[in-house]
């Protein structure tokens, strides 16, 4: 997959957010971020709410552009390990790895850093895949 019109769209709550797919392609979603006033919590610094949103993002994405045009897939657990705080004006970036695809998991970790290369945050998580979009999602 490569060019504009293959990159999956978002979801209403990382547009909100401000969240863009910078990069997707086979094997790849990068999810990018700048932090403002909106993303801070009650101590001045990124919410972990924001971590969760582009890591899962990224990596979902990630797992999305690999999976068969028919296949669907929805994030069953996540984990994340949030190591450094997130500053407003800070600009993160999520990826992805697939670390196994099988026929209805997946397993996927994702990294969080910040422009300079901080890592901020990891995940690990699972992803359940279906050969057809479920009926209870969405009809």
């Amino acid at each position: 997959m490569s060019g504009e019109d293959s990159i999956p769209r978002l979801n209403n709550l990382a547009k909100t957010m401000g969240i863009e797919i910078t990069e997707f392609s086979e094997g790849s979603c990068v999810v990018e971020c700048t932090v403002g006033e909106r993303h801070l919590n009650m101590g001045g610094v990124a919410h972990g709410g924001v971590h969760a949103t582009m890591l899962d993002t990224a990596m979902g994405g990630t797992l999305v552009s690999i999976l068969a045009k028919e296949e669907w897939c929805a994030t069953a657990q996540i984990d994340i390990s949030y190591l450094n705080a997130v500053n407003k004006g800070d600009h993160l970036i999520a990826t992805a790895e697939v670390v196994r695809r099988g026929r209805n998991l997946a397993h996927l970790e994702g990294k969080l850093v910040d422009s300079g290369g901080r890592k901020v945050a990891t995940a690990k998580g699972t992803w359940a895949v279906w050969e057809t979009r479920p009926r209870s999602i969405g009809g």
